[in-house]
């Protein structure tokens, strides 16, 4: 293989599935994270906003392939399926948004890439392609390489693979041995990492550690701001959980940054930060019903999608108390779950009578109008009655206030045709709603026509990814400016091909980030 490099200096993408960025900033400058205050202090940095950080998911297929969510389509992993009123589980589609670093096939230019978030390998490349060999994904799918014998290579300088579960404030001994495990991987994925780049030189290296998103949820209880801890000294010792793990990996950069050219431009960026925030998953269909927007089927009838499985459903209802139809629901398998919340969905509307209707999700809501033209049957004209849908349950989205403090329990509600241009979507929400964060469930809602109540769910955890990123960037190309304020995760692929002088990709909708290049 030609080890002859085509972009006039290497580049080297460091990532953090999540990375806080108020936590980064703080442990920087206490000396937790010296490698990452080092690219702060010769280069410039800031936070990842911008429309394409409305919800989680999908936020690493935007950043990495800089297509759209309104091209790619992705936002949860429960979606409708197109033209009906099911939902199915989808996931990532990888191969329709393919990375940046696709535009390097037929190239000489040499890639090193492990484990980035919402990517497979590649052919056609140059280089060392790895995936979801140490990810916190639970690895479903199983590790991916190209070439293939790279996985047999990865063995030998990882060792076994160690899949690492989070929990959600455990007590202090599971706490511990989790801690531990996760110490264990960082330090194998960073030899991991230096044995690959001892196989360079590379033109391109993306190299994730994921372990910032299992700490975070695991010991986000254990935290001094939690206030949880009282007089355990158990807990008191994982008070710091997080911030070891971070400054863990820190020192795995250290180390890999030493590795690499000395003219290198070195990018760090997390996903997402994380939160206080309990889940919100039954309020936005308990809205719609309750405000009139989701009409309820009668039982025999009035449905107009699939009258049998109304008749059944409607049965179960009656016969079953909410509390023991919850509790089955709770133990069959994830796929009979899922299966139950779509014949739920299409046996318990009315859609003659419905004009919008929620798509089950844990924390930030999705509501979709029932669009004439694009659901089967749509009732909702496009065009100014539409508009007028969408401005009611926002207005209404407005009134909603958190019972226990009078405060608002809406932090946003924001249309996709605001976010991305263009009429109604063909796959994305029209409406995106994001909760009011906070230190406890929300388990009353009021309206001044309704009043909401949310039970405690089976999965109740603490936290949540917040929808805010982090970059940090030094390198011969970048500026050193300082904190340059936010930046649009959108124009972060075009900047990264710009350093590799290619131009964007025709599927690209961001630009490069002249702020941080010089």
């Amino acid at each position: 293989m030609s080890s002859v490099s085509h972009a006039s200096t290497p580049l080297a993408i460091l990532g953090l599935d999540t990375g806080d960025p108020d936590s980064i900033e703080r442990w920087a400058a206490e000396g937790y994270l010296p490698t990452i205050a080092g690219l702060m202090h010769r280069g410039s940095w800031g936070r990842v906003g911008g429309p394409e950080l409305v919800c989680e998911y999908g936020v690493g297929l935007t950043l990495f392939s800089g297509m759209s969510r309104s091209r790619h389509g992705y936002y949860y992993f429960r979606q409708l399926r197109p033209g009906t009123y099911d939902l199915v589980t989808v996931a990532p589609p990888v191969d329709h948004a393919p990375p940046f670093w696709s535009e390097l096939r037929s190239t000489e230019q040499r890639v090193l890439v492990v484990d980035v978030p919402d990517v497979r390998p590649l052919r056609g490349l140059a280089g060392l392609q790895l995936s979801n060999w140490a990810t916190h994904h639970g690895f479903k799918h199983g590790p991916e390489a190209e070439p293939p014998a790279l996985l047999d290579d990865a063995r030998r300088a990882f060792g076994p693979r160690l899949s690492i579960r989070p929990a959600h404030d455990p007590k202090p001994r599971e706490a511990r041995a989790i801690l531990e495990q996760l110490l264990e991987r960082v330090r194998r994925k960073g030899r991991l990492c230096r044995a690959l780049l001892d196989r360079g030189p590379f033109d391109l290296s993306v190299l994730f550690f994921s372990e910032t998103d299992a700490a975070s949820h695991t010991f986000w209880g254990y935290r001094p701001e939690a206030g949880r801890n009282g007089a355990s000294e158990e807990r008191r010792a994982l008070k710091h959980g997080i911030r070891d793990v971070y400054a863990a990996i820190d020192r795995e950069l250290g180390e890999i940054v030493a590795r690499l050219p000395e003219e290198t431009n070195v990018c760090l960026l997390s996903l997402y930060g994380c939160q206080d925030e309990y889940p919100t998953s039954t309020l936005i269909d308990s809205f719609l019903r309750s405000l009139g927007y989701h009409v309820e089927a009668t039982a025999g009838g009035g449905g107009g999608c699939g009258r049998q499985s109304t008749d059944r459903l409607a049965l179960a209802r009656r016969v079953l108390p909410l509390g023991l139809r919850e509790s089955i629901g709770r133990r069959l398998p994830g796929s009979a779950q899922e299966r139950l919340l779509s014949e739920r969905l299409r046996a318990t509307t009315n859609w003659s009578r419905t004009t919008a209707f929620a798509i089950p999700s844990l924390f930030t809501s999705f509501v979709r109008v029932n669009l004439a033209g694009r659901e089967p049957a749509g009732i909702v004209q496009p065009g100014a009655e539409y508009e007028a849908v969408l401005d009611r349950i926002a207005g209404d989205l407005r009134l909603l206030t958190d019972a226990s403090t009078g405060a608002p329990a809406v932090r946003r509600a924001v249309r996709s045709t605001e976010l991305f241009g263009g009429g109604p979507p063909a796959a994305l929400p029209d409406l995106f709603v994001e909760w009011e964060p906070g230190p406890r469930l929300l388990t009353r809602v009021v309206h001044p026509r309704a009043t909401l109540v949310q039970p405690a769910p089976a999965y109740c955890p603490d936290s949540q990814e917040s929808l805010t990123g982090f970059v940090a960037a030094a390198g011969p190309s970048f500026r050193a400016g300082g904190d340059v304020g936010e930046l649009d995760l959108a124009d972060l692929a075009p900047t990264f091909l710009r350093l590799l002088e290619r131009p964007p990709a025709p599927s690209m909708t961001g630009r490069p980030l002249g702020v941080i290049l010089r």
